[in-house]
């Protein structure tokens, strides 16, 4: 399979008025920095510079902050997308594959592992999965970092191993390659130590043109809200949303977002290896319901996009149905060996028993269970003050590059509605080195909010749905497909 190259553009000229020079980019920075519009040319000047590696890092840093602090129209931002994607190779696949190539992006969380069953799910529905995923920073969980919990695990595979994959088993789950968005890859390094993560044109920019370069026909996105979340309000993660459905279906990809809540860690199990266990309980058609809400919601309304369901609800059923029937597991079995995992390592996580994965995926050497302080009704687990615990206990990392350990990880004992005595179990960490200290477990035991109220069912995750531009509020219980409108 040979790689092909996305638009492209000559490369401006020194003396090139019309295209810019390197002279002029303190000029293009003072524009937007003074709130002036950038012309299309410029934008893809910066763009190509990036690339090239022509520009100095203090001007690349200058930019970012201009963005920052002055935004960009709707036009720039696709602009700015556009160019991206364009500075590196894009993924040609066969022409019959042009309506079944799907993907998801989530926008970060504490537990959140959908995309390790929801891959799995669609393959087994027909789709192709060219899922490209990436680690974890800061409090949020990377799936990259999941999936190398399993021994064997190769996240790196080049675009000639990724057709097979997809040709074997219809999904893959893996890295960005240097030859995909690398102007990607130099803006989303210094964004951090920039302070300008939080920048709409550049997360836009930055999450979609990496799915421009997969030639995808449908994308679902998870936007996430709350306190444990990029977006604190709903609004905000709203108005994030639907810039994002706008560029994306202007980049000719049929693009839809949910709006879920992130103030709760997702699931029961938050850590890399924990949350490949909880993954399999969800791909045997168990675990916990928020988790499989969000992946049969997510699933459906992708197999609506391509025309293999007729509403969002029939197609969160047939993602159940594969979850259940064990078609999914299959797929899911299948593609850890495609990707490194050998043989009976596959099988054993797959057909297993809990304590025969966990072997597998080898448990911390500590476990400690703190006790509920008071009697009470669970009314929230904040996800942030478990997320940043474990992330001192080796969970996550602070820079990209650092090792981290994919044992440390915490397990939810107790849901929110539940009504508990004082001396309830109601969280265990596994943890190595560092060890747990009285710090941490005062942090993590004020995570649990109790209340004097009655038990009660806990709210849906998925609150809103952007469907083809229209807003579908999210109803029902956590049952199948529900919650799912009728498109």
């Amino acid at each position: 399979m040979s790689s092909s190259r996305g638009p492209t553009h000559p490369a401006p000229g020194p003396n090139d008025p019309e295209k810019g020079s390197l002279a002029s980019v303190p000029e293009i920075i003072r524009k937007k920095r003074d709130g002036e519009k950038l012309q299309p040319e410029e934008i893809r000047y910066f763009v190509q510079g990036l690339s090239t590696g022509s520009l100095q890092e203090g001007q690349i840093g200058a930019m970012l902050m201009a963005i920052r602090l002055r935004g960009m129209e709707p036009d720039e931002t696709l602009t700015l997308t556009q160019e991206m994607a364009a500075s590196g190779t894009t993924l040609p696949w066969p022409k019959e594959w042009q309506e079944l190539l799907v993907d998801k992006h989530s926008t970060g969380g504490v537990g959140d592992k959908v995309s390790l069953p929801l891959a799995p799910a669609l393959a087994a529905c027909g789709c192709k999965v060219p899922m490209i995923s990436g680690r974890g920073l800061a409090h949020t969980g990377g799936t990259l970092d999941k999936l190398e919990s399993v021994p064997g695990f190769r996240v790196s595979q080049s675009p000639e191993q990724m057709k097979q994959i997809l040709e074997q088993v219809g999904c893959c789950i893996v890295e960005q390659s240097k030859e995909l968005v690398p102007a990607d890859k130099v803006l989303y390094a210094l964004r951090d130590v920039t302070a300008t993560v939080d920048s709409l044109p550049l997360m836009i920019s930055s999450i979609l043109s990496k799915k421009v370069v997969e030639n995808l026909s449908a994308l679902v996105l998870d936007v996430k809200f709350g306190s444990a979340a990029l977006k604190h309000t709903l609004e905000d993660a709203q108005q994030f949303a639907q810039n994002l459905v706008s560029v994306g279906n202007q980049l000719g990809m049929k693009t839809a977002a949910v709006l879920s809540r992130m103030d709760e860690p997702l699931g029961r199990r938050v850590g890399n290896s924990l949350e490949v266990l909880e993954a399999l309980q969800c791909l045997e058609g168990g675990g916990p319901k928020d988790l499989r809400e969000l992946v049969i919601t997510l699933g459906g309304i992708l197999l609506w996009q391509t025309g293999r369901a007729s509403s969002v609800r029939d197609g969160a059923t047939q993602i159940g149905h594969v979850l259940d029937n064990g078609a999914a597991l299959r797929t899911f079995q299948a593609m850890l060996q495609a990707q490194g995992v050998e043989a009976e390592t596959a099988r054993v996580l797959c057909e297993g028993t809990e304590e025969q994965r966990s072997q597998v995926l080898k448990p911390a050497g500590t476990q400690e269970e703190l006790r509920t302080l008071q009697d009470g009704t669970v009314q929230q687990i904040l996800a942030m003050p478990i997320a940043q615990v474990l992330h001192g206990l080796g969970a996550g990392r602070t820079r990209e590059g650092q090792k981290i350990n994919h044992r440390v990880g915490a397990e939810l004992l107790v849901s929110v509605g539940q009504q508990v005595k004082k001396g309830t179990p109601w969280i265990r960490i596994h943890y190595e080195t560092p060890k747990l200290s009285n710090t941490h477990r005062d942090t993590l035991q004020k995570a649990l909010i109790l209340a004097d109220a009655e038990p009660a069912v806990p709210s849906l995750k998925v609150v809103k749905m952007l469907l083809s531009g229209e807003e579908s509020e999210a109803t029902g219980s956590q049952g199948e497909g529900e919650g799912a409108p009728e498109k």
